[in-house]
């Protein structure tokens, strides 16, 4: 599947209680777990930060869930414990799906949301380095390393002035 059938096929959808054990299920292979928390980690950290604007949906190919993806949502400025104002803080696609284009479709979406929003000049990440990272996917998507480190990791921004 290429990113552009992905991309027509996802949806960005809220995390009910309705959805929310399936979208917990959702995992990376053993080898990624040391990249990615994972998404119950991940709604537990938003529910800790409240002030880092956590913004957090599932991703679903038709009716299947096939990832999570959570930003930081327009933190206010002079908060400078907080990457941001908009910052991708994690994007999972499960392993039974990775490679068939929905990261990229899900960033695709995030980029368009993020966009719609107040001074939203850049889309900021973090990696953590090591073999077989998300680097790499994340520099042919677009971001390019800022130079910054937080927390060990690396900082990318993708500048979001320009059409992609």
């Amino acid at each position: 599947m290429t990113s552009s059938s992905a991309a027509g096929q996802i949806e960005i959808r809220e995390i009910t209680p309705a959805n929310r054990a399936e979208i917990e299920a959702l995992a990376v292979t053993p080898a990624q777990e040391s990249f990615v928390a994972s998404v119950t980690d991940s709604l537990v950290e938003a529910a800790s930060t409240p002030d880092a604007r956590p913004w957090y949906r599932a991703v679903y190919g038709g009716e299947t869930p096939v990832g999570f993806v959570m930003i930081s949502d327009n933190i206010p400025m002079g908060r400078p414990e907080y990457v941001g104002p908009y910052f991708l803080w994690r994007l999972l696609i499960d392993a039974r799906y990775q490679r068939r284009g929905y990261g990229r479709a899900t960033l695709d979406r995030i980029v368009a949301y993020v966009r719609t929003r107040p001074q939203a000049e850049r889309l900021l990440t973090s990696h953590v380095p090591g073999d077989d990272g998300p680097l790499g996917f994340y520099l042919n998507y677009g971001f390019v390393p800022t130079g910054d480190v937080v927390d060990g990791e690396p900082i990318l921004e993708l500048a979001l002035l320009t059409e992609r």
